[in-house]
């Protein structure tokens, strides 16, 4: 039972911290390389597209999707979608991807003279299932080694422990004052209960020894 307890909040913990880490926003240093429109044919990982432009309604399999290349200061390449978010999920309210597929054409440099910019975005880049973390801003900066403190991010991480310490402390309470006494109440009946079973049963034993004794006096008496 133990360890069924331990995998359950493991498991839990683990899907907190990937919610997490797919929903808050994240910064790379980065030199865009291009910019493109690409067709895209969605299968078995349509829930880590968003829809279609706002404003636009999405029709069949597949749409057309914007695409900002980049190229890492480490030489590795990270390639993002540029999609809307709209009003759903999760909370970025974008709807400026036209915008901001402009100011990443407009930033594209070549190698030799690298123009590094800032991007921020949000999700997971697999190769193997074809997923794509969504930009939601481009900024440019003159630094390639410049330290981004993800302020925000230490934010909302601090709250939601708050949130996790006060529920902590709201459950501790609840047990000391309501289910506790309970308990003990329970116990207390129950020893009650059995402390009067085993009066009982000594009064039970009490009148059967009487009872054996009455028998054993018309009993005839042994004769010498």
């Amino acid at each position: 039972m133990r360890y069924v307890k331990w995998t359950f909040w493991i498991i839990f913990w683990l899907l907190i911290a990937s919610f997490f880490h797919y929903t808050l926003p994240q910064r790379d240093i980065a030199r865009i390389v291009e910019t493109e429109v690409r067709r895209v044919d969605f299968g078995e990982n349509s829930i880590f597209w968003a829809g279609a432009d706002t404003g636009q309604e999405a029709t069949g399999a597949n749409r057309d999707v914007r695409f900002i290349n980049t190229v890492r200061t480490n030489g590795r390449v990270m390639v993002y979608r540029n999609e809307d978010t709209g009003w759903g999920w999760p909370p970025y309210f974008k709807l400026d991807s036209s915008n901001l597929q402009t100011e990443a054409a407009d930033l594209v440099s070549p190698k030799g003279t690298p123009q590094w910019v800032v991007v921020t975005h949000y999700g997971w880049r697999n190769e193997f299932l074809s997923i794509f973390p969504n930009a939601v801003g481009v900024r440019p900066i003159d630094d390639p080694e410049q330290r981004l403190i993800p302020w925000f991010n230490i934010l909302i991480l601090i709250i939601f422990a708050g949130l996790c310490l006060g529920f902590y402390r709201l459950t501790q309470w609840f047990r000391r004052s309501k289910i506790d006494p309970l308990l003990e109440d329970a116990g207390e009946t129950w020893d009650a209960v059995d402390a009067r079973a085993d009066a009982a049963r000594d009064q039970a034993t009490g009148v059967w020894g009487r009872f054996k004794a009455w028998l054993d006096t018309w009993r005839g008496k042994p004769r010498v």
